[in-house]
């Protein structure tokens, strides 16, 4: 193709070509900013959320000595999902201040407060020292942290999708359950080291505390690094434009309600398979099938390293294959394998679980690499937070937080260790249906929305 310049402007067309360059440069180093406030901020967020669920067996015995075996891990998994009321509510008010002030402002008050309350949770009195007061003061910090937790997977998925290039928002979106898996994974590993180097007593005692004290300065690295950022792109034309919507919430239920009833269905299965899969597990194979907790946690350790390893990939796949296709795919593997997976947990092979962990956190990865572009480009730039904040963040209320819970209820009101895996093929028909009614966006650029 001909340049629409004269020869003589030679001199012109290298300086038009430098300062086309430097953009391009300085995009990309504002993407590699973008990728690690995101995973680093969110990774806190979610070792500090994770590693109550790993230390559960031991939470169970330090806040809730009088009750016995399943009555006091029933008890840990309450406070664990009355966490996740204020979920929603959550939900609500970082949708607001994200779709009205700025993402970044949301996400940088949001990690601040899960480290403080984290931190805090380290500093708990037991119950041998205070009493019923005791597991009252968890219950309140549990709360702040489901808060806090409320604001960060829809803020750091919107985040990266407004920044992403558009052909590749599935695969930047990805890093967010990348990050929420290597938190985990760190919270694994020192529950692992944790639980093979420390007597029980010394656990008891205050070894399960370590893991809560770095939440402070791991919290701090994840602020100052959202700080150093600009709002995204598409967040500022609209701050420019002075198209910045003032109720946000009341705009989605007014004029995008079916979108938001669409997501909350699909997330169920990440909802629910995410809790089972990533952070009971641990517990069920120590409570239920009978291994030591240094095993189990060895178990989850490499299932999550398999599922980073996959996400990403994952995420790439929706961009060229479409949200749809990956998400449809995903409920329909939980569907048909999930049951035959908890028979193959309860054959008594330690090889075949770590076998069976790798197969189901893979299959998550169908659906939790693709659902964070999926819900982002459900919603328009001016709700695009806050309907995926509420969609999030009630599903996770209603049948996440609840998943550890009703895992360990269903296998006791069912005498049968496959209850789990019934619970999870529930959600996935439930995802399916919701995911067939929505319509194709990864092809569609923000605006368009």
């Amino acid at each position: 193709m001909k340049s629409d310049l004269a020869p003589e402007d030679n001199d012109a067309v290298k300086s038009d070509a430098s300062a086309t360059a430097q953009p391009n440069i300085e995009q990309k180093r504002t993407l590699r900013r973008v990728v690690s406030a995101s995973f680093v901020g969110n990774f806190v967020e979610w070792f500090d959320y994770g590693v109550y669920g790993y230390f559960a067996t031991t939470i169970a015995i330090v806040f809730f000595p009088e009750s016995e075996g399943n009555l006091a891990l029933l008890s840990t998994f309450a406070v664990f999902a009355v966490s996740f009321v204020v979920r929603p509510i959550g939900g609500f008010i970082w949708g607001h201040i994200g779709d009205k002030i700025g993402r970044r402002s949301a996400l940088s008050v949001s990690i601040l407060i899960m480290s403080v309350s984290t931190f805090a949770i380290g500093l708990l009195p037991s119950f041998a020292v205070a009493g019923f007061l005791a597991p009252v003061l968890l219950l309140v910090v549990r709360l702040v942290q489901g808060f806090s937790a409320a604001g960060e997977y829809a803020g750091a998925s919107a985040f990266l999708v407004e920044y992403a290039p558009p052909r590749r928002r599935g695969l930047y979106a990805a890093v967010v359950p990348a990050s929420t898996a290597t938190g985990l994974l760190l919270g694994s590993v020192l529950a692992a080291v944790l639980s093979s180097t420390l007597s029980d007593g010394q656990l008891e005692s205050w070894g399960w505390r370590l893991p809560f004290f770095l939440a402070a300065p791991m919290g701090l690295i994840g602020r100052y690094i959202r700080t150093r950022l600009e709002d995204t792109p598409a967040f500022r034309e609209l701050a420019q434009q002075d198209e910045v919507i003032k109720a946000p919430v009341f705009a989605m239920f007014r004029d995008h309600w079916r979108p938001l009833v669409i997501s909350m269905c699909a997330v169920l299965l990440n909802a629910v398979g995410f809790y089972v899969v990533l952070t009971y597990m641990p517990t069920y194979l120590t409570t239920e099938l009978g291994y030591g907790a240094t095993e189990s946690f060895i178990a989850t350790t490499i299932a999550l390293v398999t599922y980073i390893g996959f996400i990403l990939l994952t995420g790439l796949a929706s961009d060229r294959f479409g949200r749809k296709r990956m998400l449809i795919i995903a409920s329909v593997t939980f569907i048909v394998l999930t049951v035959p997976a908890f028979m193959l947990l309860d054959a008594g092979s330690f090889t075949l679980v770590v076998l069976v962990e790798i197969g189901l956190g893979a299959m998550l990865t169908l659906n939790d690499g693709t659902l964070p572009s999926f819900l982002a480009e459900m919603f328009p730039t001016r709700i695009r937070y806050t309907g995926f904040a509420v969609s999030s963040n009630v599903s996770n209320a209603l049948f996440g937080g609840t998943a550890p819970f009703m895992a360990t209820l269903l296998i006791g009101l069912t005498n049968s260790h496959l209850a789990p895996g019934w619970y999870l093929m529930a959600a996935a028909a439930i995802c399916l249906g919701a995911v067939i009614c929505a319509k194709e966006t990864f092809h569609k650029p923000l605006r368009d929305v």
